[in-house]
Order: structure tokens, then C-alpha cells, then sequence
């Protein structure tokens, strides 16, 4: 697979559920995230905002295990297939995508108890 990583060295991530088809969040990796990925199975990024590499879930347990990685026809964006392990956004929801363009929100935000049944 031939990327083309922009000027920064990063290429954009589609990340979507590969058994719903749920598109779940937006990310960047560069080459080392990249191989790191590909070497783990579980999905990394790279952090914009810090600098650095972020494997996805590392904190929250909430991992994305990659499926299969595939670029565009241009190869400068990647659409990651995965196996998420609970929610992706880090408001707590499934998907990062939950604000309609009228100012609703498709899915509602899940309970504090939500939160608690699944630290257990």
C-alpha cells in the first residue's frame, strides 16, 4: 500500500466498526503509529495536540482492534476496520459522529452507570 502523508507526515484514519458499519471517529497516524498498528493489532495514532503516539484505549480500556487497514484510491486517507472494544469518542459515546447538523444530537449520552458496569 502507497501512502501519501501530508506535509506534517501524517495521513487522516477512518475509523468504522467493520460488523455495524458504524463510522466511529477521525484520527491521524504518521509512519511510526502506522507500524505500530500494524505490529500490535490494536490502533494507534498520532496525537496532534501532544505530539505523540496515542494507542486508542490505552487509558479507558477502550481499545479499537484493527480488522483490516485500507487506503483510497489517491492513498491519502486510511479507512481502519475494527473491532471496537466499547465506546470510541471520549465523551463516552459509541461514535465521535453524534451532532446532526440542526444542533441535535443523534445518540444520547450514556449514564454514569453505564460507566460503572463496564470498569467491571
Amino acid at each position: 500500500m502507497k501512502l501519501q502523508f501530508d506535509e506534517r507526515g501524517l495521513v487522516p484514519v477512518v475509523v468504522q466498526d467493520r460488523i455495524t458499519g458504524q463510522v466511529r471517529m477521525l484520527a491521524w497516524m504518521n509512519q511510526e503509529a502506522l507500524h505500530q498498528t500494524l505490529d500490535s493489532g490494536l490502533v494507534t495514532f498520532f496525537s496532534r495536540s501532544r505530539q505523540a503516539l496515542w494507542v486508542k484505549g490505552e487509558t479507558s480500556g477502550n481499545h479499537l482492534k484493527l480488522h483490516s487497514l485500507s487506503a483510497d484510491c489517491d492513498g491519502d486517507t486510511l479507512l481502519a476496520l475494527v473491532d471496537p472494544v466499547g465506546p470510541s469518542c471520549h465523551t463516552g459515546r459509541q461514535s465521535c459522529f453524534f451532532q446532526a447538523e440542526d444542533g441535535e444530537t443523534l445518540e444520547p449520552q450514556p449514564s454514569a452507570a453505564l460507566f460503572e458496569l463496564s470498569a467491571v
